[in-house]
């Protein structure tokens, strides 16, 4: 779907006695908050095509100048490194920090803590009080739909690993680098989502063609989010309380996370490949599985021991956003408007 599909052809009009004219398609003006009186900047390439595009407004920062960090000191465990996540997610490459009061160790463990935990950001100057990280991906070598498909490896991989804890009925040895990773991914595309947003040639070469379907894939990533946190508490809490082996509430809830875990698949499957009757198909079981009422959960059956219960409490609040992904998968499905089905009466 490419601009709700108008006409790629545009005829040239008169304007005035000598110079001639063409109009601009009316959802990429409105996705660049184009108005009448704007400014546009062109770019003619060698094969005689014209780049264009905004121009510049005058006192916003531009590409390539730092986003400029200062402060006398950062005292607050926390701050620098959130600072840092949220410069590199809304699309700065360049990020220096200032301060008056030289680093302490524990800022520059916490500094050096959050650019490992970006894709593509290094520290390429540091003194007492100035550091400078720089990001080197180049947006448009990672599309939205590869990151997603990334992100639901690495949901699946957290789900795995809890079957492993509960099988094994030990420790978790991947909680750590599972978490780093699905931080790194996420972070990934909130960038991508705001460069898009700015740069609707990049939205396109990404896998947005429709300005609209931004808002669409903001939603995704903030359900990617949550059940990346969901998974992640989970994990944990069954690593440290590992239910003993004849405990019946665990061996329900592994039964649950393998449905969880195809419901996590389909989800995904269908919502990158548009089909109404699959959507319909996947948001069906997804609400079965909502209603899937397990022992730790059941009123009349006993308290379990261990971290059965908070852990299926967790995993449940997944169920509930992969329904929400669902829905979405059906929303994406329709605007496609490739296929009818008829649905029964009760």
């Amino acid at each position: 779907m490419a601009w709700n599909a108008p006409s790629r052809e545009r005829r040239v009009l008169r304007a005035g006695h000598s110079s001639i004219a063409v109009t601009l398609p009316k959802p990429w003006a409105e996705a660049m908050n184009l108005r009448p009186g704007d400014l546009i900047v062109f770019d003619q390439n060698d094969d005689g095509t014209l780049f264009l595009k905004p121009a510049p407004v005058p006192g916003v920062v531009t590409e390539g100048t730092p986003f400029l960090v200062q402060a006398r000191s950062f005292d607050t465990p926390g701050v620098l490194h959130r600072l840092i996540v949220g410069a590199y997610r809304v699309g700065h490459d360049a990020i220096e920090i200032r301060t008056d009061v030289p680093l302490t160790p524990e800022r520059l463990e916490e500094l050096v803590d959050a650019t490992r935990g970006l894709l593509g950001v290094s520290v390429v100057s540091q003194e007492p009080t100035r550091v400078v990280l720089q990001n080197f991906i180049d947006p448009s070598k990672y599309g939205l739909p590869q990151l997603v498909q990334r992100m639901k490896m690495i949901l699946v991989a957290f789900l795995e690993e809890m079957e492993e804890v509960l099988r094994r009925r030990g420790k978790s040895r991947r909680a750590p680098n599972l978490d780093e990773e699905g931080g790194k991914v996420l972070s990934l595309l909130v960038r991508q989502l705001f460069l898009a947003s700015r740069d609707w040639s990049l939205a396109r070469r990404i896998g947005s063609p429709d300005p609209r379907q931004l808002l669409e894939w903001r939603v995704v990533v903030h359900a990617l989010e949550e059940l990346t946190t969901l998974f992640g508490d989970a994990l944990r809490i069954l690593s440290a309380n590992v239910p003993p082996k004849n405990d019946p509430s665990a061996e329900e809830l592994g039964a649950y996370m393998a449905e969880l875990k195809a419901q996590l698949k389909s989800v995904v499957d269908a919502f990158m490949h548009p089909s109404l009757d699959h959507a319909c198909e996947v948001y069906h079981a997804g609400g079965v599985l909502d209603a899937t009422t397990l022992r730790p959960l059941s009123p009349r059956g006993p308290l379990p021991r261990g971290a059965a219960r908070p852990a299926t409490l967790l995993l449940q609040r997944g169920a509930a956003c992969l329904s929400l992904l669902a829905e979405l998968a059906i929303d994406r499905a329709v605007a496609a408007g490739s296929e009818t089905i008829l649905v029964e009466a009760a």
